[in-house]
């Protein structure tokens, strides 16, 4: 039972014999009405009942009621469900983030990048974090004046041409949204469309290569470094 349904017995109920199939939410029900066909209404509540033979009916919200022949009104759980859903599938077309689990990656060369800008456009730095077992490397840059998404893009570039051997497995890192849709979903560049066109190239020359996408600044210990880098050489670079 509902928080709006108050139930009430047969002997306490109107006294009528007509009932109407109705949507209550999303369960059928049936609704008292009077000889016109109309709600019985008290307080801006009317009469139903699940089964014709039962003795419980429980007086309910009116603008919770609605005909039969209509398709039956979303709740709020079907509305959560629905956003939950779109949020889900947008994510996956976005390249939601993947649950960091080190162990899954202890036989993969692992790339962290990131791109940072002060004023995008503005002068702008790389961070990258290579890791392999045990070892691990990092490149801290400057690269000028450029945007974000070009310093993101840059990161990339320059965090797989430090990468020597080929046939080993590379995941990248990246919380840039644009660099993933870019690289991984075949969106159209507008802008940077040489500095795409070079990374997919030099892509193509790892015999295993996956770009994965990480949530910015919510924890990630190697994004954070990558950020760490990518901001410092900037301000170095003052």
């Amino acid at each position: 039972m509902t928080s709006d349904q108050q139930p009430v017995t047969s002997d306490q109920s109107p006294d009528t014999s007509d009932w109407t199939r109705m949507w209550f939410k999303t369960n059928k029900v049936w609704m008292a009405v009077d000889a016109q066909g109309k709600p019985i209404t008290k307080d801006g509540k009317v009469l139903i009942k699940y089964q014709l033979k039962q003795d419980y009916e429980y007086w309910v919200k009116e603008n919770n009621v609605s005909p039969i022949d209509a398709p039956p009104p979303k709740t709020q759980l079907q509305k959560k469900r629905k956003t939950r859903n779109k949020k889900s599938a947008n994510d996956k077309a976005t390249g939601a983030s993947e649950a960091w689990n080190e162990s899954a990656y202890e036989d993969k060369i692992c790339v962290f990048t990131d791109g940072a800008s002060s004023g995008n456009p503005g002068p702008s730095g790389i961070g990258v974090l290579l890791r392999y077992g045990g070892h691990e490397k990092e490149i801290s840059q400057f690269i000028g004046n450029a945007t974000n998404n070009i310093a993101e893009l840059k990161a990339i570039e320059i965090g797989l041409s430090a990468l020597k051997n080929k046939n080993m497995p590379v995941r990248l890192f990246t919380d840039s949204k644009y660099a993933y849709g870019l690289l991984m979903l075949n969106w159209k560049p507008r802008k940077n469309l040489q500095l795409v066109e070079s990374i997919k190239k030099t892509m193509a020359t790892f015999k295993d290569i996956k770009i994965i996408k990480v949530k910015g600044h919510s924890g990630h210990p190697e994004n954070e470094k990558a950020d760490f880098l990518a901001t410092s050489a900037i301000k170095k670079a003052r």
